[in-house]
């Protein structure tokens, strides 16, 4: 309550006719984030293996993410998940989000992981990770991953290494290394990616992504 020693006060430095003060304008209201919406289909070439589409939506609104993904980790398999981004920086740029889902389809369990983004300039280093049991045919856990680490020498253009754990290919190799090369186009992104290049367990991944 305001003390009575500022009333007195207001009084007697009041004129004679006093007026109701307008009372301040009020703020506007914060504008709500509005949703952004992203989707990308990849075509996957592996050497001697079959060729496969793939695919992953976004969906953001402020920091909350939604995800799905088809065809991830593991053929016929698909996957929803729910994050949080936190986000801080400005010159170096963080952005961390945690995600919790689950994968039906051939593969059947609870994931957890997270997505993550780093950017220095024109360098910029992205990182996911998600952590899977397959309780629909016992398999043990396995972790995937998928990590690029690119440069822009021009604002259109995006070229890099990357690098992925999984078991869709069926291959020896525990990690797959490779390259990649993205240019933008408005709001069209268009992607290559060659992993193990020249080795019999290569493989060529095209991909589109639109965001709206």
């Amino acid at each position: 309550m305001r003390p009575l020693r500022h009333w007195i006060a207001a009084a007697a430095l009041a004129p004679a006719v006093a007026f109701a003060a307008e009372p301040p304008a009020a703020a506007p209201a914060p504008e709500k984030p509005e949703w952004e919406f992203s989707a990308t289909g990849y075509w996957n070439a592996p050497r001697g293996g079959d060729n496969y589409g793939s695919a992953i939506f976004l969906a953001d609104r402020g920091p909350l993410h939604l995800e799905a993904r088809v065809n991830y980790e593991a053929i016929h398999a698909q996957s929803l998940f729910v994050g949080w981004t936190w986000s801080t920086g400005e010159e170096v740029k963080l952005d961390f989000t945690p995600i919790v889902g689950f994968v039906g389809g051939d593969n059947r369990g609870g994931i957890a992981g997270f997505e993550s983004t780093l950017t220095i300039g024109r360098f910029d280093w992205y990182i996911e990770a998600e952590y899977v049991r397959d309780h629909a045919s016992g398999s043990s856990s396995y972790t995937y991953a998928w990590s690029e680490l690119g440069f822009r020498p021009v604002e259109w253009a995006r070229l890099g290494i990357v690098a992925q754990r999984t078991r869709v290919y069926g291959f020896d190799r525990e990690v797959q290394r490779g390259g990649f090369a993205q240019a933008e186009w408005g709001k069209v992104t268009f992607s290559a990616y060659w992993f193990n290049p020249g080795s019999s367990d290569q493989v060529v991944i095209g991909a589109i992504g639109v965001s709206f």
